[in-house]
């Protein structure tokens, strides 16, 4: 299963993503955010559940997560995933991917500097101007 979703993102000309397809490349990219600072934590799990759960509408993202978790491991490389994502998502869902990136980055209340690194790695590869993502990323700071 993975792989072929896998290969679906990489592949030369991808199709714009089925939802449960974006469902899982988001999801699986907000792990690897997560995981960035190497202390993947309850709180960023649980804050990559309620993303999941608002954004699709879900009761309970948990067996989502899961999955997520799973195909963040077999995903290729971040520059080759994201670079997917951008091809295959549209610019409006990107915009969104990277303001649940920052969420996920400050749900533990600190922001660690491989974090840092990898979300100004990620949005230009999205394809989001840093202006945006900064935008996004002082906005969720403003309201936490």
């Amino acid at each position: 299963m993975f792989a072929d979703l896998l290969a679906r993102l990489t592949a030369t000309n991808p199709a714009p993503a089925a939802d449960a397809d974006a469902r899982l490349a988001l999801g699986a990219l907000l792990v690897r955010i997560a995981r960035a600072d190497d202390d993947y934590s309850a709180v960023e799990r649980d804050q990559i559940k309620q993303v999941l759960q608002a954004r699709y509408g879900l009761d309970d993202a948990t067996g989502l997560l899961a999955e997520c978790e799973t195909l963040e491991q077999q995903a290729p490389d971040t520059v080759r995933f994201t670079r997917a994502i951008k091809d295959a998502v549209a610019y409006e869902d990107r915009l969104g991917v990277i303001e649940a990136m920052w969420q996920v980055v400050l749900a533990d209340g600190k922001r660690d500097e491989d974090e840092n690194s990898l979300m100004r790695m990620v949005a230009p590869m999205l394809g989001v101007a840093d202006q945006d993502s900064n935008a996004a990323r002082r906005r969720l700071e403003q309201q936490g």
